[in-house]
């Protein structure tokens, strides 16, 4: 017979109590499963962690200081136009060279050979010329000699003709005899204006042969002059007067038509080259006024040209400096102010700080009247100089900002100050 099990009081209250501890949990997990993915509506945050800074309110100097990079405003490039083996360097880099001055030696065996083959073509068409100038005025010679010929062949035939005339009229001398001469005549008058005609025509096609030729002749001498230009150029000398920052040569080295062999910079002009923020892109416009300081003092100048390609988060600017600029060198760093020109008398002003990197001005976390709570705010702020940032809206006079890095606690709706 089977027996009845009863249960005690600790084994009824055990199993509320699991379902109990279960269910706790769970709420638990879910809780900070919540917290962890929404960022959480509140943060812990230790004071001592952090920058804090007032709105304040005063003069907004729209000015940025920065550093430019001296390089020469005129830079000529020294590139070979013949091409070569280089057979002796004649300066050295960093030496400041004259107008006309030798500078390297190459050498060039094709292109000497070239010049060697036009000058014997030259030659020749010269000689081909000349015999051909002569064997013309031999031609004009004969034509003139045989026209001359046949006009005393017609001065004879119409004296004969006029004394036969009044022979036949006498009766002493034949009619034939008279139409023979009279016949004669008239093929020495054709023959005069055929030689003529020769004459005239030969003359013509002589011209235009005289001048192909001498103009033949004139280009091979160009040719001529041109490979003799290329030659003299293997002894490659400076274009202008300048200091020679780069001289890329070595004695043996080969070179193809075209390299460059180096450069050389104007003395006295000098430009510098600035990195800007592409923040800054839309209010920078060239004549800008800039300041420069130099150690002789400040000196104003004006923004020459902007590039307004963006690479790596920056473009770049030049600013022409004045001849008057003393003590400069290629490649010295100067600091300098960019004049915006946006000055306020009386502006909301924000120290710069990190936060602008997570909230991108957009909003900021503002400390409540009893300073242990920052609650997150929307905020607009305006243009921004090397110390501050102007404020358009969303701030007051006095109150007091977190501006180090957002990054732990950017997604925090308030932060508990510790």
């Amino acid at each position: 017979m089977d027996k009845k099990i009863s249960r005690t009081w600790r084994q009824k209250a055990l199993r509320p109590s699991l379902f109990g501890l279960i269910i706790f949990f769970v709420v638990a997990a879910a809780y900070n499963f919540s917290q962890a993915n929404t960022g959480g509506r509140s943060h812990n945050v230790a004071i001592n962690n952090i920058t804090i800074s007032s709105v304040t309110q005063g003069e907004f100097v729209d000015a940025l200081s920065l550093r430019g990079q001296v390089v020469p405003k005129t830079t000529i490039y020294l590139d070979t136009t013949t091409g070569g083996q280089v057979e002796q360097r004649l300066v050295e880099q960093g030496e400041f060279v004259e107008k006309g001055q030798p500078l390297i030696r190459l050498s060039n065996t094709n292109l000497q050979l070239d010049v060697m083959g036009r000058e014997a073509q030259v030659t020749e068409q010269l000689n081909f010329l000349r015999n051909t100038q002569m064997n013309m005025a031999t031609s004009r010679l004969n034509l003139r000699r045989d026209l001359l010929e046949i006009e005393l062949q017609i001065s004879h035939l119409q004296r004969r003709s006029k004394q036969s005339s009044m022979l036949v009229d006498k009766g002493l001398l034949a009619k034939d005899r008279l139409a023979e001469i009279k016949d004669n005549l008239s093929y020495y008058q054709a023959r005069k204006a055929l030689t003529i005609e020769r004459q005239e025509q030969e003359n013509s096609i002589r011209k235009v042969q005289v001048k192909q030729l001498e103009e033949s002749a004139v280009m091979l001498e160009k040719n001529l002059l041109f490979a003799r230009e290329n030659l003299d150029n293997l002894l490659f000398k400076a274009p202008v007067s300048g200091y020679l920052s780069e001289l890329n040569v070595e004695i043996g080295e080969s070179k193809e038509r075209g390299a460059r062999l180096g450069q050389i910079d104007i003395p006295n002009e000098y430009k510098l080259v600035i990195l800007l923020d592409e923040f800054y892109l839309n209010q920078v416009h060239r004549d800008l006024a800039v300041m420069v300081a130099l150690e002789s003092g400040n000196i104003m100048a004006k923004v020459s040209k902007i590039d307004s390609r963006v690479k790596q988060s920056q473009f770049q600017i030049e600013v022409d400096l004045p001849t008057s600029a003393s003590n400069i060198k290629r490649g010295q760093n100067i600091d300098i102010k960019l004049m915006l020109g946006g000055n306020k008398e009386q502006a909301l002003l924000l120290k710069r700080g990190a936060f602008f990197s997570n909230s991108g001005g957009n909003w900021a976390y503002v400390l409540t009247a009893e300073g242990n709570k920052a609650i997150r705010r929307n905020i607009s702020l305006g243009k921004k100089n090397q110390d501050y940032f102007e404020i358009l809206s969303g701030l007051s006079l006095g109150e007091k900002v977190i501006t180090s890095s957002y990054g732990n606690f950017d997604k925090a709706q308030q932060l508990q100050l510790n």
